[in-house]
């Protein structure tokens, strides 16, 4: 079976410094807990786990001296809590989502009303407006919520998209919004690695030496989601966590397979399944399938 990665994919700079983080700590014989997934991605997790770094799903959860926070990031507030708690904090938030916590209470404090573009469930989207007056900010995903505020109650309006998104694909919104508030102004929110990871998602997608593509990544994560909704509009895709999700039937008369990982996936598991593929004839996908799957 041939393979073709992406030309970007992956870890993204931030996950690896927090996944860096993490493991120094738990190797130099400290023990602590991770306030939700360190990075999104269920092998990392069971990583840290077996090195002695849980994940807890509330501070009040903890019965270790450190709280670890993801590089998701989490509202300042928890912080104040964490050293209340008589917790240690190690801090591994991604510098960019720390930038957009700093511009959105410059913003707030210069009298803008908040706009974020992004899940109101996403963890990196709740650091952001957890401790905020709901006054103060929409969180909106779609032009026909736009359509239903009273833009007119505010003077000027500041946008932030949530970092894993494509702010291409949020145009339409964004520009209602500015006709409506016409003191708008847009924060360059996007981190260039997920964009350069979609850009690359999409160039495999358009590749016509590619048969099939393969998106590699944790269940929980929106960047990998997002990685297979982009590839699966130009060919058959399929989102895996690792080399135990293929299914040999895929590779039926299948000669390239094509490669992307969303950017909480280490390395390591990308290359397990480019070696699973390699084994695997696509002349013979079935019995070579069960092979792989052993």
């Amino acid at each position: 079976m041939n393979v073709k990665r992406a030309a970007k994919y992956g870890f993204c700079a931030g996950v690896r410094i927090a996944d860096r983080k993490v493991k120094k700590f738990a190797r130099e014989g400290h023990r602590g807990a991770i306030l939700g997934q360190v990075v999104h991605n269920e092998r990392v997790v069971e990583e840290m786990r077996q090195l002695g770094v849980d994940t807890v799903d509330a501070l009040a959860e903890t019965r270790e001296e450190t709280i670890v926070f993801s590089a998701h990031g989490v509202p300042p507030s928890f912080h104040a809590r964490a050293r209340e708690q008589g917790l240690r904090v190690l801090d591994t938030t991604c510098p960019f989502v720390y930038d957009i916590h700093d511009e959105a209470a410059a913003a707030l404090a210069a009298g803008a009303h908040l706009v974020f573009i992004g899940d109101p469930r996403h963890r990196e989207v709740i650091g952001y407006t957890h401790d905020l007056d709901p006054a103060d900010y929409h969180v909106l995903l779609r032009v026909e919520e736009a359509r239903e505020i009273d833009w007119s109650r505010y003077e000027k309006v500041r946008i932030f998209y949530q970092t894993t998104l494509n702010a291409g694909e949020f145009e339409e919104l964004v520009r209602y919004i500015e006709s409506q508030v016409p003191a708008t102004r847009r924060a360059d929110t996007i981190c260039y690695a997920t964009k350069e990871n979609q850009d690359a998602a999409l160039a495999l997608g358009r590749d016509p030496e590619v048969d099939l593509i393969l998106v590699i990544g944790g269940r929980a994560s929106a960047n990998t989601r997002h990685l297979w909704e982009i590839c699966r509009q130009h060919k058959p895709s399929h989102l895996i966590q690792g080399v135990a999700d293929l299914d040999p039937s895929w590779f039926a008369g299948v000669t390239t397979v094509g490669l992307t990982a969303g950017a909480s996936t280490p390395d390591y598991v990308v290359d397990e399944v480019e070696r699973a593929l390699r084994a695997l004839a696509p002349e013979a996908a079935g019995e070579s399938g069960e092979r792989m799957a052993r």
